[in-house]
């Protein structure tokens, strides 16, 4: 809880700070919301705000209860005005706005997200981006009993290396991510397919149960510690503490067009002061153009199209997922502050 308050507060600190004044409500925003199952908090502030990254800062804090940013399913929120400001805050009723300390029982609901999380969950918890030394390194797949050279959850499989630990994740080479400007190797991405235990060594060779799968486990799949990530949904959107200047460098499924809840990996990351939750703007590139004049090709400004949310950070790279598209987007494209 104190985790989620500071990073509230440290957005608050940092949205202050950005070039644009102050949130902006929309024309045509509610003065009464209803939250309702599958909302994210970035939908709900869509409904009042321009600029949904404001979130944190027209959300009203009340200290005294326990954690306000708690927003569940069937919660009433009022759109109220503290000191000539405007702020959202939930409501003891659908008449009286009650700024002071309320006693409830919490929903078996969990609290709704900030995003939606079955876009990234994939990412969250089986997708891990390695040097290709550490995959290289790792044990990997022979075959299964019996020769088999596929394999599932509850097999037994046999594997050389030396073992990373007796609880292990199965990983499949994927791609591999390098700069598109200056070529810098930034990332080999390895898909999770599937977790073991090891239950025997014989010199390097390992026999491991397969507890779970979600693909068929196949020869040459690397053997490496498994991690348990814990998935949560205290994404805050701030802006970059420092200036980012990247581009889009992949998107998930190998589609031409990037839109709105795509997941895309950037070639920026914690080394240039990204964290989870920073909101970043997407420009669309500008069409080249051949000058009638002088017969030079000319490449016209960016244009912003898009905003996205860093999720899942890495040295030297990231993930974000696609909020906002205004028109279709492509890898290539910009991203920088919001």
């Amino acid at each position: 809880m104190r985790k989620l308050l500071y990073a509230l507060a440290a957005g608050m600190l940092l949205i202050t700070s950005w070039a644009q004044a102050a949130p902006e409500l929309k024309a045509d925003h509610p003065e009464r919301y209803t939250v309702v199952r599958g909302d994210t908090l970035w939908d709900i502030s869509a409904r009042f705000l321009d600029n949904p990254w404001y979130w944190p800062e027209i959300w009203h804090v009340n200290p005294q209860v326990r954690n306000p940013h708690l927003i569940y399913p069937g919660d009433r929120l009022a759109l109220v005005y503290i000191d000539g400001k405007p702020r959202v805050t939930k409501v003891a009723s659908s008449n009286v706005v009650k700024l002071s300390p309320e006693v409830r029982s919490e929903p078996i609901d969990t609290p709704i997200p900030a995003i939606p999380l079955d876009a990234i969950n994939s990412f969250l918890s089986d997708t891990r981006i390695v040097d290709v030394e550490e995959l290289n390194g790792a044990p990997y797949v022979l075959e299964g009993e019996d020769g088999r050279i596929v394999t599932g959850a509850g097999d037994k499989v046999y594997a050389r290396g030396q073992k990373p630990a007796d609880t292990v994740g199965v990983f499949r080479r994927s791609r591999e991510f390098r700069d598109p400007e200056t070529g810098e190797f930034l990332g080999l991405e390895a898909r999770s397919i599937g977790q073991g235990e090891i239950t025997r060594e014989n010199g390097d060779v390992l026999t491991m149960m397969l507890k779970k799968s979600n693909q068929e486990v196949r020869i040459g799949d690397r053997l490496l510690v498994g991690e348990e990530r814990r998935i949560t949904t205290s994404f805050v959107p701030s802006s970059p503490d420092s200036q980012i200047e990247g581009q889009m460098i992949s998107v998930e499924g190998g589609v031409t067009q990037i839109g709105q809840y795509d997941v895309v990996a950037i070639n920026r990351g914690e080394r240039e002061g990204l964290e989870p939750g920073n909101v970043l703007a997407v420009l669309k590139s500008g069409n080249l153009v051949r000058d009638p004049v002088t017969n030079e090709t000319i490449e016209l400004p960016s244009e912003r199209a898009g905003l996205m949310m860093i999720f899942q950070t890495y040295e030297k790279m990231s993930y974000g997922l696609m909020l906002r598209a205004t028109r279709p987007l492509a890898v290539g494209d910009k991203v920088t502050n919001p």
